[in-house]
């Protein structure tokens, strides 16, 4: 395009932006093919006046045009410290617009988790989960996209944008295939600053459509404006200045030319001269004199605009700027007709209401600038009071809070602490740190000290394990806690060590509290955290007598307490580990119950243990063969998390182990779905994590005996399983599987090598459950052809493992391993007995595979098709496909 003009109802900058405008009338149209059709994300890329909101304003005129409902909102950057803002701005009008009552039911169950976050319900008393959050808010959109397709969300500024608004939108954008809504965005390039919330919108970016970046405008388009502005006598020097003083940037050019008409100019070679000048009135110290013209009421009233930067209303302007309501409309009217300010439109083309925005986020950069360093400072405390004054509550509060100076305020510190509460509440983690690391600098004085160090850590301890060490080692140093909080800040530090693969000091912090402490409940408390964490190790960190000495003070437990229900957890998980008898480990979690479930305060989402307990009691009865106790366990941790709206690690997990329980039990199908799940999650939250490890080995477990051995090693390659192993103990042993995937490969050397570690790892902490760490039969296959006497040897002692766990599976799967050894009758018989005990056990698969090869040995058919039966109920393709061919060479041979 070269002086070509945009329609008559288009802005002046849209000049020279036809590829941007034909790719939203496709997107549009895209939108608008149905309800079923897939979302999209475009963005406007460009330098601050390219046009990126000039094109956002003729997105919405095309959007409207074609029948669409159109939401917008705007990052500023004075703004960003505030936690939903911009997400707020989105979807919070369309839903103060219904009854309560109407809210609650359209959100349903993600009312209590989204709604805080938008500012529509009051949060509840704990900690919301980030991750949680932002999937209601997902969800919020959707029911959205459908109740007012065709819909169009418009954000303006989102570099801008604060980091929880930003994870929101990378979360939605990952789902667009299957939301239909139209996404535009506009952004400038580098920005934002911030690390995490540069990684959220690159994310979201990534899955849009590209556009190229926004450029300046050519020459001729900058003489096609001017004469479109000017009239057509402005000469061609007069044009070409424009052009030169602008460089091209449509905002500086519609700027000037505005100025150019105010000051009656001819557009003509001899007043090229003037353009320069009166550009530079028109921005950055020009724009500062041009305001200070219009006097020193209209300039207090444009600082307390800047300062406010959102809910710009003359009556919260007036208070701020100490102006009268007659002096502040005044004021209000001459910056709306300089072009500074302007009456913000209200959503979906609603009229325009009391609210003010500047016309121009450059606008609003510079004016805010301009304040003097101390007035600033004091005005933001000025606007602290009044936003608290006005009932909004300490976290709005606080962004003005945390730009005034540190001053020994205790006020300042206690409101401070009531905001990070505030935002751990509606699930913004990082607002709430940022709170508290201010109060630090206040300082708080030596009474509360230790408990702000305290509430940092709590803030940090799922988003940052290294800093909460830190922050909960210095409250521990400073003194001042109480003796609960101590040892809750003991307990939360072993915990951040824990999270931050720092297992051995983890356990040596609790076991040095546990002997210094004079309190016996809270001596009981740190020795189960110290028996926990040794427990979870997958290294030998603690004594050799240590599983003797939980032994004898589980003995005296009674289940009392949860100290004492804590303590008979971690001996049921310790003796299911080490293979002692499962009767008496499943009669050791018993007691840990109270009426057969978990006691208060030891729920999966009770915060005085963690889920470690719960999670150590299900698998207990998992690989003891009570998979019905297990079970309920693990559903019932899914519920409690998506209820709880809690849809980070711990979801990862609950699905994870809800996976395990589907393996066992043999429905591969459904084990796969719920792995794969885990591993979605567990993907947003970060690789390599000891949560990471438990969905991708189930599901590596969980595909080989599916018979899917390419995908199996697919994931292994995708997500990295292969040595080092984390320091926390993986179930089933990692090891084990991937010596079985190397195997099934035909990397046999490699995976009699992985089998052996697999032997050496397992040996040293005594970790004898030969269903939970397979690695013997499987290596006694291996070996049978090339060392069957050592192969002998280890079905052997797999068999007296099997023995002394009593489990029928465990004894079933030895006695298969045996028959796989031997030939002729000794390998029937075997086999028929290997038969006898998988079918008594609730594990599935492995009778199907004991069906199967009974039947190979004997040439049974009815044991063959009984046995391709069971594979395919549970969905074991790869046995069933066995199956299938011996009984295809008996019809042959017969």
């Amino acid at each position: 395009m070269t002086e070509g003009r945009p329609m008559a109802a288009a802005s002046p900058s849209l000049w020279e932006r036809d590829a941007e405008i034909a790719a939203v009338r496709e997107a549009v149209d895209e939108l608008r093919g149905g309800r079923a059709s897939s979302g999209t994300l475009l963005e406007y890329r460009g330098e601050a006046g390219l046009g990126k909101t000039a094109l956002l304003a003729e997105t919405r005129r095309i959007a409207e045009a074609a029948g669409c409902t159109v939401w917008s909102a705007r990052g500023g950057e004075t703004l960003s410290s505030v936690p939903f803002n911009v997400v707020r701005q989105l979807l919070q009008p369309a839903l103060v617009s219904m009854y309560p009552e109407e809210v609650r039911a359209y959100l349903g169950d993600w009312y209590d988790i989204a709604g805080p976050a938008l500012g529509i319900t009051e949060p509840g008393e704990g900690r919301a989960d980030p991750q949680g959050v932002v999937d209601g808010l997902v969800a919020a959109v959707r029911r959205f996209a459908g109740r007012e397709w065709p819909l169009v969300l418009l954000i303006d500024d989102v570099h801008w944008a604060d980091q929880e608004t930003l994870h929101w939108l990378a979360s939605l954008a990952r789902q667009l295939d299957e939301t239909a809504v139209l996404v535009v965005l506009a952004r400038r390039p580098g920005e934002p600053a911030d690390e995490e919330s540069a990684r959220h919108l690159d994310t979201a970016t990534a899955a849009g459509r590209s556009l190229a970046p926004l450029s300046a405008l050519t020459p001729e388009a900058t003489a096609g404006l001017t004469r479109a502005t000017l009239g057509e006598y402005a000469d061609a020097a007069f044009c070409r200045e424009v052009w030169a003083v602008t460089d091209g940037n449509p905002y500086n050019t519609v700027e000037l030319l505005a100025k150019v008409e105010d000051s009656e100019l001819d557009p003509v070679e001899a007043h090229a001269g003037d353009l320069r000048t009166l550009n530079n009135s028109a921005r950055g110290g020009g724009l500062v004199a041009r305001l200070e013209q219009l006097g020193i009421d209209a300039t207090r009233f444009a600082w307390a605009a800047a300062i406010l930067g959102t809910g710009i209303t003359i009556d919260m302007v007036a208070s701020l700027s100490t102006l009268d309501r007659t002096a502040a409309t005044r004021c209000a009217n001459l910056l709306c007709g300089a072009r500074i300010l302007t009456e913000r439109e209200g959503p979906s083309g609603r009229p325009p209401g009391d609210e003010l925005e500047f016309v121009h986020p450059i606008i609003a950069t510079a004016v805010y600038n301009s304040i003097p360093g101390g007035l600033r400072t004091a005005m933001h405390g000025i606007a602290a009071q009044l936003v608290t004054d006005s009932g909004l509550g300490a976290a709005a509060a606080s962004r003005h809070l945390l730009q005034v100076h540190p001053d020994d305020d205790q006020e300042v510190v206690a409101q401070l602490r009531d905001a990070a509460r505030e935002h751990l509440a509606v699930g913004a983690p990082d607002a709430a740190r940022r709170c508290l690391e201010r109060a630090l600098r206040e300082p708080p004085d030596p009474g509360c000290h230790a408990r702000v160090l305290y509430e940092l850590g709590c803030a940090t301890l799922l988003t940052a394990p290294a800093v909460t060490v830190g922050h909960l080692r210095a409250a521990l140093a400073v003194g001042g806690l109480d003796r609960e909080e101590r040892a809750d800040a003991v307990f939360r530090l072993s915990q951040a060590l824990l999270h931050n693969d720092q297992l051995e000091e983890a356990v040596r912090t609790v076991a040095d509290e546990a002997a210094r402490t004079e309190d016996p409940a809270v001596r009981l408390r740190l020795q189960a955290a110290q028996y926990m964490w040794e427990g979870v190790h997958a290294g030998q960190t603690s004594s050799p007598d240590r599983s003797a000495r939980l032994a004898d003070l589980a003995a005296t437990c009674t289940g009392r307490d949860n100290a004492e229900r804590a303590l008979l957890i971690l001996r049921g998980f310790d003796a299911m580990i080490h293979g002692e008898s499962a009767e008496e480990v499943a009669e050791v979690c018993d007691r840990a119950l109270v009426n057969g479930r978990l006691a208060p305060g030891l729920g999966w989402t009770d915060s005085e243990w963690g889920l470690e307990l719960p999670m150590m009691l299900a698998s207990a009865y998992a690989y003891t063969d009570r998979l019905d106790r297990a079970e309920t366990l693990f559903n019932e941790a899914l519920r409690a998390y998506e209820s709880a709206g809690w849809s980070g690690g711990h979801l990862a997990l609950a699905h994870a182990y809800v996976g395990l329980g589907h393996r066992r039990r043999g429905r591969l199908k459904e084990a796969e779905r719920s792995l794969r799940e885990s591993l979605r999650i567990a993907e947003r939250v970060g690789r390599r994590l000891p949560l990471y490890w438990s969905a991708t080995c189930n599901l590596i477990d969980t595909l080989l005996a599916r018979g899917h051995v390419k995908e199996a090693r697919e994931v292994a390659d995708q997500y990295g399983f292969a040595p080092p192993y984390p320091s926390t103990i993986v179930l089933p042993d990692p090891h084990a599987v991937r010596g079985r995937l190397l195997l099934a490969t035909g990397r046999t050397e490699e995976g009699v090598a992985e089998l052996e570690a697999a032997e050496r790892a397992s040996t040293a902490p005594g970790r004898q459950n030969p269903v939970l760490v397979p690695w013997a039969v499987d290596l006694a296959r291996a070996l049978a052809a090339t060392d069957p006497a050592r192969a002998a040897r280890l079905a052997s002692d797999a068999r007296l493992r099997a023995e002394r766990l009593g489990t029928d599976t465990a004894i079933g799967e030895a006695l298969r391993c045996a028959a796989a050894l031997e030939s002729g009758q000794r390998a029937v018989r075997l086999a028929a007995q290997a038969v006898t005990y998988l079918e008594a056990s609730p594990c599935q698969y492995e009778y199907a595979a004991a069906r199967v090869e009974y039947g190979l040995l004997t040439g049974s058919a009815a044991d063959l098709r009984q046995g391709l039966d069971l594979a395919l109920s549970c969905g074991a393709d790869g046995l069933a496909a066995r199956a299938r061919r011996a009984l295809d060479a008996l019809r042959v041979a017969g």
